[in-house]
């Protein structure tokens, strides 16, 4: 319990005699926080290690899918009538793409009303056909008939095919519906719109395809007819589409269609040797980065006579010569069956890699094959890679065995500092129940001291007196 008041009686310095006690205590954490800072420290840099070898896993996993990488192929097309985007299933090969027509939508147009919020009719269902035979009802029973309001509950309903709107054509009768079909092409197109119960909306909106002059008028709604897409391959192979998206006509390839053109458009579609360039210049810079952590993890400055979290750790060695090793994968055949062939050595006073880009991109370009078994073979780099990641930063590697062995250290660690606290704190108590007690029998001894010193003053005082009178 701390006393606020202790010296006071005996006028000693006991609070600092105790402040002095409490640090000199104390000096027994500084061994044990000591030990935790280290192990904290190796603990942060078992994290870092672990994290730049998954760095280096992941730019090995990019060389072991061949599809994605050493297969990836780019397209170019002349013109700006066509784009393309092709994936690894496509052939390199060279096609001339013809356009005549793109895939349009189908608008209906409706005779001109005076005002657009007033209703058109009562009630009544509107019964939505489209040319793919797929057919849907909306009912407006109860419910506003305006243009607006039909705007309204068509646009809540997209399985009706069709998207509405109002034009304003500035005549007496100006607010005009128009319905267009959602998707393009002519199976997308409206094929008939019936209304029922409800015969001034049937005879402003009902619609049947292919009415020809001579019939019975169904409505005055006017058609701007659908078209679809349509285009020839090679002069030979004409394709026709509902949509402007052309897939699956060239293995691997799509086609969108933004215009007609009017010479052929050339397609090319070759091999992209720079996806597996990029890839292997990452993963080399992946691996100079590995070496470099460790380095700094690991250094140790002799003139200073100070060390890093994992100097000396077997991890970290394993780590370097492990991934080291792993370089030294060779190709069961071809004419590339090293790295060094491929243009990536090893610069022997850092351990870093050097990579001749010259050489690489001759190599993916004469021998891409070569490069991609190197890589990806069963037992190529990026499996050797694989294999030490998995051995060092798995889920039961090297690297996690050791965090959790640091993990129990800091919570023994942690477990000695709270002992020792308080013992501490128990022997400070002690102490300051034993200043207590000195300072009560101080202050004690003060009183009776100067009591007695008051007594004796008045003997002699006395005694003075008397002296005087005889």
């Amino acid at each position: 319990m701390a006393i606020s008041s202790i010296g006071v009686g005996s006028g000693l310095p006991i609070d600092d005699l105790l402040s002095q006690l409490q640090e000199n205590e104390n000096r027994a954490l500084v061994p044990i926080t000591n030990q935790k800072t280290a192990v904290q420290a190796r603990l942060s840099a078992y994290g870092t290690l672990k994290s730049t070898i998954e760095s280096l896993n992941k730019a090995a996993d990019k060389l072991r899918n061949t599809d994605e990488t050493f297969g990836a192929l780019k397209a170019t097309i002349g013109g700006d009538a066509v784009t393309v985007a092709v994936d690894s299933s496509a052939i390199a090969g060279q096609y001339s793409i013809e356009v005549t027509s793109l895939a349009t939508s189908q608008t209906l147009v409706a005779a001109g009303q005076e005002k657009r919020n007033e209703n058109i009719g009562t009630g009544g269902t509107i019964t939505i056909t489209l040319a793919g035979g797929d057919s849907k009802t909306l009912d407006l029973t109860g419910k506003d008939t305006s243009i607006d309001g039909l705007i309204a509950a068509i646009n809540a309903d997209p399985e009706l095919g069709v998207q509405a709107t109002v034009v304003n054509d500035g005549s007496d009768q100006p607010y005009r519906l128009m319905l267009t079909a959602i998707d393009t092409g002519t199976q997308g197109a409206v094929a008939k719109i019936e209304v029922a119960d409800n015969a001034d909306l049937q005879d402003l909106i009902g619609y049947a395809a292919g009415d020809q002059p001579d019939d019975p008028p169904v409505s005055n709604m006017e058609e701007h007819a659908a078209t679809d897409a349509s285009l020839t391959i090679n002069g030979t192979i004409s394709v026709t589409s509902s949509t402007n998206t052309i897939k699956d006509v060239i293995e691997g390839v799509t086609l969108t269609l933004t215009d007609t053109t009017d010479e052929p458009a050339i397609l090319k579609v070759a091999r992209d040797t720079s996806v597996a360039e990029d890839a292997i210049k990452a993963f080399v810079n992946a691996y100079n980065s590995l070496q470099s952590t460790i380095k700094n993890l690991t250094s140790f400055d002799v003139d200073a006579m100070t060390s890093q979290p994992l100097t000396g750790d077997s991890i970290a060695r394993s780590a370097q010569t492990s991934m080291a090793a792993a370089l030294q994968a060779v190709a069961p055949e071809g004419t590339v069956r090293t790295l060094s062939q491929l243009g990536i050595t090893t610069d022997p006073t850092n351990g870093q890699l050097k990579l001749d880009e010259d050489a690489l991109a001759k190599a993916l370009d004469e021998n891409p094959a070569d490069v991609a078994r190197l890589f990806a073979g069963e037992n190529g780099v990026a499996a050797q890679v694989k294999t030490a990641y998995d051995r060092l930063a798995g889920s039961n590697g090297l690297i996690k065995t050791a965090q959790d062995a640091a993990g129990r250290a800091i919570e023994s660690l942690d477990d000695r500092a709270e002992s020792v606290k308080e013992h501490i704190d128990a022997t400070i108590e002690m102490y300051r129940q034993q200043f207590i007690n000195l300072d009560a029998m101080v202050a004690q001894m003060n009183s009776v001291s100067s009591y007695l010193t008051t007594q004796l003053a008045m003997l002699a005082n006395l005694s003075s007196q008397g002296s005087d009178k005889k």
